[in-house]
This record gives structure tokens, C-alpha cells and sequence, in this order.
């Protein structure tokens, strides 16, 4: 039986091919979006004031983007509330790449154990990689009777003693109470605002031990100000090798901690778009004058993939959960 074609079967046809030329166009435009991107300058956003380690790996970082992408890339500083104005604006941002947060540790995984948050960090943010991570030393007054993190434990069980902190959730608070659980002594915390200050008492002798991060008290050891008993890392750190790490101790096995920033973008971000984001701040990275520049500040470079970030992040939150829960800080 012969098929009659009806006038309006042509136009049915047409109609079908517009539409489904439409479906095609609207499922390739992500992709090609992506393939463009960046088209604009783009914007970094650091939750802390311009000078600091966070703000100073943020410019490096942008300036190196910026030459790969050739688009300028702005570094906007959202500085309070324990980087929590930074992540509500940039959780509540356009998911398109084009604005991403340099956080650190404490945001995005002390932070939700700590405020009542008004975003959540393991949905409302989409990880695009490990920047730096920053090792912190235990240290002591260098007139304190104790050179060794056994002599440490001694001494802090045979006397009544506090421990300096750059503030509640910061790792030099979360570290000590880390190694209180690990080594079963117990020492009262005194709360300052940020960890220059803090360092300053310790090496006036009015408070005999902090956990500090290797930037700020590098200098201070280098030049006799301070004893270094054990970096908190797990292995030796770089910056001073003959310093043991606290893992070399049978009783503080699993005792690790490090500060690290790390790059988000808003939730909903296209993985194309976060991907190219990765293997530039990647490409950034290896920079054999990024690399040296970081050095110089006493930071290591870290990098990977988006899955090690992602995991990383999940991670931290486990542990500083459980941590936090332990040490009984309550929920502010």
C-alpha cells in the first residue's frame, strides 16, 4: 500500500526536526559554555583581611590564572564572623565559575560544628581543589624545663598549665585539645584574637605553650624565640627536618593536623567549568616560582584532583566533628 504524504506531514516533519534541533542545541550548550569559559574576568573571594597567608596564596594564585585565561582575575577580600560572610555570599552566588572562595580548613570543616550556619558546607559549595596546606609546631618558651613532646606530657600532668590559642576552632585550639585526648593530660586554653597575639605571650613567658602555624612562628624559632618540639603533620616537615613529628611517638600515633585552603565554587557549578578551574590552579601550582614563592612563606603546595578534594572535605568534617564533640565545645 503506497504511504500518502498529507500537506501538513511536511510541516510536522519541520516541526519535529526544530524541536528536536532545539533539544540538541540546549544539551550541547553547557558544554559549549564550558569550552568558552572564561569569557570574563573572574573573582576570587578571601574571607580574611588582605596581608595574611590566605589572602597573600589567593593574588599569587589569581596572577597565575590570570596569564593562563587571559582575563583579569579580581581578588575581593569578605574578611568576619569566622569566614562566614565570605561563604554566604559566595554559596548564594551564580553557578557559573566565574566567582570561587580560597577557604580554609576552618570554614569549611570546624565551622558547621561550631555556628549555626546559614548554608551548608557539603551541598551548598562544589570543591575544585586542594590549594596549600600550612604545618603547625608544638612550641615552648625556651626557658620552659621541657625539650621533647614526652617531656611535655610529663610536665603537663605535673602541673597546673595553660595553653595559648588564636581563638575557639582555630587548629592551634582544635591541635592541643587533639593532643590532650592523645596523651591524657589536660591543660586549661587561653583564648586570643588570631595567632600573633597568642605567640606574643607564649615568648613573653606569660602562657608556656601553643600549637602555632609554621608562618607565623617559624621566624620566631629560627631566631631562639621559641623551641619547637614537634611539628603536627604527618611526617617531618620540610622547613625544619630535624624536628620530629608528633607521629613518631607510639602514644600520639594518628595525632595529625594541618591547616589547608582549598578552592569552592557555588553549588550547580558546571564540572566542565570546575574541571578547567582544577587543572589550572593546578598548572598554577607546579610553577616552579609559585612553588618558591610559597616556600619562602613557609607553605606547602598541595593540588589534585576534584575527587581528592571532595573526599578531603568530607573527611575533615568527620574529624573535627567527632574532636569537637569530645572536647565538649558547645555550639556557638
Amino acid at each position: 500500500m503506497r504511504k500518502h504524504i498529507f500537506p501538513c506531514d511536511g510541516w510536522i516533519a519541520a516541526l519535529r526536526a526544530v524541536v528536536l534541533g532545539g533539544a540538541v542545541l540546549a544539551a550541547a550548550a553547557p558544554g559549549a559554555a564550558a569550552a568558552d569559559f572564561p569569557e570574563r574576568p573572574l573573582k576570587i573571594v578571601v574571607p580574611y583581611a588582605p596581608g595574611g597567608s590566605t589572602d597573600v596564596v589567593a593574588r599569587m594564585l589569581g596572577e597565575k590564572l590570570a596569564a593562563k585565561f587571559g582575563q583579569p582575575v579580581l581578588v575581593e577580600n569578605r574578611p568576619g564572623a569566622s569566614e562566614q560572610i565570605a561563604s554566604a555570599y559566595v554559596a548564594k552566588s551564580t553557578a557559573d565559575g566565574y566567582t570561587i572562595m580560597l577557604a580554609t580548613m576552618a570554614g569549611l570543616a570546624v565551622n558547621p560544628w561550631l555556628y549555626q550556619l546559614p548554608y551548608d558546607v557539603l551541598h551548598d559549595f562544589a570543591p575544585v581543589v586542594a590549594a596549600v596546606k600550612m604545618p603547625s609546631f608544638i612550641v615552648v618558651h625556651p626557658q620552659t624545663p621541657v625539650k621533647t613532646v614526652p617531656q611535655l606530657t610529663d610536665y603537663l600532668r605535673n602541673n597546673r598549665v595553660s595553653y595559648a590559642t588564636a581563638g575557639t576552632g582555630t587548629p592551634s585550639h582544635l591541635a592541643m585539645e587533639m593532643y590532650k585526648k592523645y596523651a591524657k593530660v589536660d591543660a586549661e586554653s587561653v583564648q586570643y584574637k588570631g595567632g600573633a597575639p597568642a605567640l606574643q605571650d607564649v615568648m613573653a613567658g606569660h602562657v608556656p605553650v601553643m600549637v602555632a602555624l609554621a608562618p607565623e612562628a617559624l621566624p620566631y624559632i629560627k631566631a631562639g624565640k621559641l623551641r619547637a618540639l614537634a611539628v603536627t603533620s604527618a611526617g617531618r616537615s620540610p622547613f625544619l627536618p630535624d624536628v620530629p613529628a608528633v607521629t613518631e611517638y607510639p602514644d600520639l600515633k594518628g595525632f595529625e593536623i594541618d591547616q589547608w585552603l582549598g578552592f569552592v565554587a557555588p553549588a550547580g557549578t558546571p564540572g566542565a567549568v570546575v574541571n578547567t578551574l582544577n587543572q589550572a590552579i593546578n598548572d598554577a601550582l607546579a610553577d616552579p616560582q609559585v612553588r618558591s614563592r610559597l616556600a619562602e612563606l613557609s607553605i606547602l603546595p598541595q593540588g589534585g584532583s576534584v575527587a581528592h578534594f571532595t573526599q578531603l572535605m568530607r573527611n575533615e568534617n568527620v574529624k573535627w566533628k567527632q574532636v569537637i564533640k569530645e572536647a565538649g565545645i558547645k555550639l556557638q
